[in-house]
């Protein structure tokens, strides 16, 4: 008896359900006009007599039939259309005007290919960004090393992994509407114990607390905001990021590391022997493609990769790894580095062959922008081809850089190159002609 309650009072449907009644019961009148034949009885061969004495009188019984038909195409049409729109005024109280570009997502998007982005920070958010309008099948695997700001006063009070990276990835994955995304990173500027906050985080550290697991609580706020792909920590152990300085001495704390000034030798993670999720290693064994980056090289991106055998399993996979270098130099960490100072810093973490394509910026940045970073130490890396060949690895290099604010990867130009290159590595022509139509027409679901 459940479906009679589609029939209660006030809920605007039954009018559009009697519409698609009355065109089925006209279609079928004109087809059996068409066809000679009585399906219906007395109804029907009233319709028909009607028809035959009006229509068929100015030309013949098939004309009526098929003006009959399509009468009752038309109401079928306009009846469901109707009642569609009844259920998304209900489903998404905030409009329609998204309703393809969500169909566009959540279908025609879970047929691309699986991605798996590994880093932390705003860099894997503006990743993401970008490539949730070629894929829904993406993973993030993010680092948990942080312990400075909102996100580490919340793991030291609550003892829980930090919740900010992972908030910023599922926000930027998100298919909600901006003022949703807008609420999940709202920061409070006052109140005790409140002040730098972000309700984000906060939201993130209930739902751990009233889950009993992080890993579900991300997944329980992956669903609130609609997420298309998965978030997961690179570890479920609690961390701490520690640094080996040039001068031999150890600093320990994420937060601590840029504030110590000095060049750094070697980071690791202690406890060393913190293992990766299951969920982690099975994304990158069913992945198309890795991007590591970009990212704060010391404390943003070999977190995930100290962490034991994640980057063992980055080389098993077939997938091709890319990694996305940053455009500025970061004081404190990668002082004067070139991209191919990035990339070494890799290798010695973490051995050869892991990386299979560098990519890059390649352009100038503004005088405004060199003179604004430039009072904080901060330079343009270094675009060095030569040197990243001789470690064995392709670099592909474009017109990355976004300025709008600060100077950091424009997501749909970074995510049109990986893009791009992903197929020419899989040198698939079929994928390739859907790359380029979705390159074509992503002003339509952006």
């Amino acid at each position: 008896m459940e479906g009679f309650k589609w029939l209660y009072p006030g809920l605007k449907i039954k009018r559009w359900l009697l519409l698609v009644a009355a065109g089925l019961f006209f279609l079928v009148s004109g087809l059996t006009i068409i066809l000679g034949v009585t399906l219906l009885a007395s109804a029907e061969r009233g319709v028909t007599w009607f028809i035959l004495h009006t229509l068929g009188a100015l030309g013949s019984p098939l004309l009526g039939g098929l003006v009959v038909a399509g009468l009752g195409m038309l109401l079928i049409i306009l009846g469901v259309q109707h009642l569609a729109a009844s259920f998304f005024k209900v489903l998404f109280p905030g409009g329609t005007s998204n309703i393809w570009q969500l169909f566009y997502r959540r279908r025609y998007l879970a047929r691309g290919p699986h991605i798996v982005a590994i880093g932390g920070g705003t860099g894997l958010a503006v990743l993401l960004r970008g490539l949730k309008n070629y894929t829904r099948n993406l993973t993030a695997i993010v680092t948990v090393a942080d312990d400075g700001g909102s996100s580490g006063r919340l793991r030291q009070e609550l003892q829980i992994p930090p919740p900010g990276d992972i908030r910023n990835c599922l926000v930027a994955l998100a298919d909600t509407e901006s003022l949703m995304e807008d609420l999940f990173n709202y920061r409070f500027h006052q109140g005790e114990g409140l002040a730098g906050h972000s309700l984000g985080n906060l939201l993130l550290a209930a739902m751990t607390d009233m889950a009993g697991d992080f890993d579900r609580a991300i997944q329980e706020l992956a669903r609130v905001l609609a997420v298309g792909g998965r978030v997961i920590p690179s570890t479920t152990s609690h961390v701490t990021l520690g640094a080996e300085l040039a001068d031999g001495s150890i600093i320990m704390g994420e937060s601590n590391i840029p504030a110590a000034g000095q060049r750094i030798k070697r980071v690791f993670l202690q406890p060393a022997a913190c293992r990766p999720p299951a969920a982690a290693l099975e994304a990158i064994a069913r992945a198309d493609a890795v991007i590591i980056g970009p990212g704060s090289l010391y404390t943003s991106i070999l977190p995930n990769l100290l962490v034991r055998g994640l980057a063992d399993a980055l080389r098993q996979s077939p997938a091709p790894v890319f990694y996305v270098c940053n455009i500025m130099t970061q004081p404190g960490e990668t002082d004067g580095y070139t991209v191919g100072d990035h990339l070494q810093a890799i290798i010695d973490h973490c051995g050869r062959d892991l990386v299979d394509v560098v990519i890059a910026h390649r352009g100038p940045i503004s005088r405004a922008a060199r003179r604004r970073y430039g009072e904080k130490g901060a330079r343009p890396v270094v675009l060095e081809r030569a040197a990243v060949t001789r470690m064995g690895v392709q670099l592909r290099s474009g017109w990355l850089a976004d300025e709008t604010h600060v100077v950091r990867h424009h997501p749909e130009r970074l995510a049109t190159l990986l893009m791009e290159e992903f197929y020419r590595h899989h040198s698939c022509r079929r994928q390739r002609l859907v790359y380029l139509f979705r390159k074509k027409f992503r002003h339509l679901v952006s």
